[in-house]
């Protein structure tokens, strides 16, 4: 009985993995590599926002719709003295869910410009991945992702 219990356990705790964000996945948008004082800058990402993996899973703020594997990576080079702005511009309501280097969760619905996501990070050098989720689960909503030092779009 006991085997029966740890056997039916282990499956959950697979099953719930399963479903989790995986960080380490190919980015489905690509990634780019970018140092204080970059330019352009907005770094602009045209996407599909969506998926239909729950963020809940990233942490107790998180919402929204979003991809098993990241919508794009950011390899951040160095400290600069601005902070990063991490945002989103879509007609759809849309949420991001950012994992920093240090494996901290970072998730924003409303915060930016006519409600959509808004993230200010530090400027901690290191390895972002980057979800563009839908509050809703549904169809994939076309999206601009915007990386930035200087503010949103």
């Amino acid at each position: 009985m006991r085997l029966l219990i740890a056997v039916a356990a282990g499956a959950l705790a697979f099953t719930g993995t399963a479903a989790a964000q995986d960080y380490n996945a190919e980015p489905n948008y690509g990634d780019i590599t970018l140092a204080p004082g970059f330019t352009p800058d907005p770094h602009l990402v045209s996407l599909r926002a969506g998926g239909d993996t729950s963020a809940t899973a990233a942490g107790s703020g998180c919402s929204g719709y979003i991809t098993r594997a990241p919508d794009f990576r950011l390899n951040w080079s160095g400290k600069g003295s601005l902070n990063l702005k991490i945002s989103v511009l879509s007609k759809a309501d849309t949420t991001l869910v950012v994992n920093g280097p240090n494996g901290e969760w970072y998730c924003d619905d409303d915060s930016g410009e006519d409600n959509n996501p808004l993230i200010t990070l530090g400027s901690q050098a290191g390895r972002y991945e980057i979800w563009v989720g839908t509050y809703s689960i549904g169809d994939p909503q076309p999206a601009v992702l915007s990386i930035s030092e200087l503010g949103n779009f």
